[in-house]
């Protein structure tokens, strides 16, 4: 019980980049502007999906889904990072810092999943598009959606439970902007080696899965693809999957990286940048990647723009051409 109360006001400190005091304020700005761009067009990318029809398609759901997700994962992190630069106490609570750490993970865990399975929606689009609305029919988008997040919740309970459960031994400060399976383990007073190895194969296995269902899929679509004689059809193709594949790209790229090395010394500062690339500098991009590369985002993103224009200007007449009221 004292154990339990000891843990309940322990406050941990974050060191971030501490040693490196002129470091602060260029981090304070990028990661301010980087969350306020986040927030705007991961919430522009939601409610253009919801209120334009012609993006009412499982493909636009599940970026739906990628975008709320995207504004929770930066959301966990963000406000503290920022209360901490500005503050000369760079401390989280013992409840803060475990709330940080089983978000962060769920929802990294579930954006593996997310983009895999709008790998498989791209493959039945482009390999079988005339069963396309029977396979990916509304409920099975609902049903693969909630896998993707019960999943990564699921990991999460099972990884954070195994990481708070080391011994510290009053070990406080942690060498990270967050609180992160890799920083906190450091902080332990016993030998973490068996933990690791439980937690790289728990990691590898949730990043192998969605991994091998994007390389199946994009197999099966390059070749589905180069089949089509001509070469507008092949661009529009390649088009409808560029944007998925440059995410898939930043994404896993950096989370392999951080979480499939063996640790390093060396790589302490290195896994600080990698750590705020996927949780921040990603989450941002992600909205630029599918608006800039996507014609029918662009083109909702006009009519919608429209809509609320004319409306301004004449509140009370009809809109042309039959286009309903917002």
């Amino acid at each position: 019980m004292s154990l339990v109360n000891e843990s309940i006001s322990e406050e941990f400190i974050l060191l971030g980049f501490s040693d490196r005091p002129w470091l602060e304020l260029p981090f304070f700005v990028v990661f301010l502007v980087s969350y306020i761009l986040t927030i705007f067009g991961n919430m522009m990318i939601i409610l253009v999906s919801r209120l334009d029809a012609k993006l009412h398609t499982p493909m636009y759901f599940f970026l739906t889904n990628l975008s709320l997700l995207d504004l929770c994962y930066t959301t966990s992190t963000v406000p503290q990072m920022l209360i901490n630069i500005c503050s000369t106490r760079k401390v989280i609570s013992y409840g803060g810092c475990v709330a940080q750490l089983f978000i962060f993970l769920a929802l990294g865990c579930t954006e593996c999943f997310l983009l895999g399975v709008m790998s498989f929606d791209r493959f039945v689009a482009i390999c079988r598009p005339l069963h396309y609305s029977v396979i990916m029919h509304h409920r099975r988008c609902l049903q693969l959606a909630a896998a993707c997040w019960i999943s990564g919740f699921s990991n999460s309970v099972l990884q954070s439970t195994w990481t708070l459960r080391m011994p510290r031994c009053g070990h406080k400060k942690v060498d990270h902007f967050l609180c992160e399976i890799p920083a906190l383990l450091k902080l332990s007073c016993v030998d973490t080696t068996a933990i690791e190895a439980e937690l790289f194969f728990v990691g590898f296995v949730f990043l192998l899965i969605p991994v091998t269902l994007i390389l199946i899929s994009y197999t099966f679509i390059v070749q589905a693809v180069l089949r089509i004689r001509s070469a507008e059809g092949r661009r529009k193709a390649f088009g409808t999957c560029g944007s998925h594949l440059i995410v898939v790209v930043l994404f896993y790229g950096t989370a392999i990286y951080m979480y499939l090395q063996p640790p390093s010394p060396a790589s302490k500062d290195r896994g600080k940048m990698v750590s705020l690339f996927y949780g921040i500098i990603t989450p941002m991009l992600n909205p630029l990647i599918y608006t800039l590369r996507n014609k029918e985002v662009k083109g909702a993103f006009k009519r919608i723009f429209f809509i609320f224009t004319y409306q301004s200007w004449f509140p009370s007449s009809y809109l042309p051409w039959g286009v309903k009221k917002v």
